[in-house]
């Protein structure tokens, strides 16, 4: 696989420091650890507000790195954003910072206005501020989701091309926000790439979202919710392949393009969940067939999509990215992952970590 050719594209973006939002989320710590570990150079400077699903313990390797900072902060917050803009001067924003639960989304829709589109625009705004006079050499990379997209039917593949068609508060709160960043490119000339990405699996995933909470629920034998007869198809990826696929797309994307991340590997949710039951029976030395039975059909979501997947092709012909891993493979490591790392995912499930910012960041 091609590699970003980081020193060239240096030159003519001349990024020195970076915010990454939502840094300390699933994807984002991931994101937040490749750019620390590979780019020395750059200055990282990780905005969090640290919600139920920001955890600082997911960077906990990287913390005392000369090139990374964490700040605790909120998106929605227009003033704070104004000055933190004003005071580091940053050079680029890959900005995750995202509510992203469907199901919270259906109780609290405002919760994901605020923050998925209100937190965007605040966002653009401060860029177009204080980069107005050096448009170019700048970047706004908004990461996105495929359930922008809609449904799809039992064939086709969603593309960059393919129109908007959100069902859900979150999935429309991300539309918006995708939308935004689109007219702030159009109308103000800010250098902006958007990236619309599939259904991500890997470590230091919050355990509400489906294969961490199978997990989870299998270890301590409690029952595997799933919704309706677990008929919806979903595209799975390896969390550490997307963050890769981000660092290709700063580095390489030209301004104004989109980009399909996907990892061609469609699941129905039921053979999900058993191929994950089959593993852990492996690995917990249970006899076959014991977690399968821990599984759990519930009153199906309301505007549950029936199927996503995305095609990827664009990404992998222009800037020579592709998965690393079949799932397979990926989904054990996953388990193996939360297996043996018990303390993180007691300190999640139980709420401990969210004092780790305290004692770390406000008690020295």
């Amino acid at each position: 696989m091609r590699d970003c050719k980081v020193s060239h594209l240096k030159s003519i973006l001349r990024l020195k420091k970076i915010l990454i939002t939502g840094g300390a989320g699933f994807i984002g710590s991931h994101v937040v650890r490749r750019f620390v570990s590979n780019y020395p150079d750059y200055q990282i400077v990780n905005l969090d507000k640290l919600t139920y699903a920001g955890n600082l313990l997911n960077l906990k390797d990287v913390e005392n790195e000369s090139n990374y900072r964490f700040v605790k902060g909120d998106i929605v917050d227009a003033a704070f954003i104004d000055e933190f803009f004003a005071q580091e001067k940053f050079d680029a924003v890959i900005h995750l910072a995202a509510e992203s639960h469907v199901d919270r989304s259906i109780t609290s829709p405002l919760d994901f206005v605020m923050t998925n589109v209100m937190g965007t625009v605040n966002l653009l705004n401060a860029a177009k501020k204080y980069w107005k006079d050096n448009l170019v050499n700048n970047r706004f990379y908004h990461v996105s989701t495929d359930e922008v997209y809609g449904t799809l039917g039992e064939e086709g593949m969603f593309t960059e091309k393919t129109a908007y068609d959100p069902h859900s508060p979150y999935s429309a709160s991300k539309a918006s926000s995708d939308h935004f960043v689109r007219a702030y490119q159009d109308t103000y000339g800010l250098n902006t790439v958007i990236s619309n990405c599939s259904n991500n699996y890997g470590s230091y995933h919050f355990p509400e979202k489906l294969i961490p909470l199978a997990i989870n629920n299998i270890k301590n034998n409690n029952p595997i919710p799933v919704y309706g007869k677990g008929e919806n198809i979903r595209d799975w990826l390896w969390v550490e392949d997307h963050a890769r696929a981000i660092d290709v797309i700063f580095h390489q994307a030209k301004s104004s393009s989109t980009y399909n991340v996907g990892g061609h590997n469609e699941w129905k949710n039921i053979d999900l969940i058993h191929l994950l039951c089959k593993i852990m029976d492996k690995k917990l030395g249970h006899d076959a067939g014991t977690s399968q039975k821990l599984i759990t059909f519930v009153t199906d979501r309301a505007g549950h999509d029936l199927r996503y997947a995305i095609d990827s092709t664009k990404l992998q012909n222009e800037l020579g990215w592709a998965p690393s891993l079949q799932f397979e493979e990926g989904l054990e490591k996953t388990v193996e992952w939360y297996l043996s790392n018990d303390e993180w995912l007691y300190s999640v499930t139980s709420g401990s970590y969210q004092s780790y910012y305290q004692a770390q960041y406000t008690d020295r």
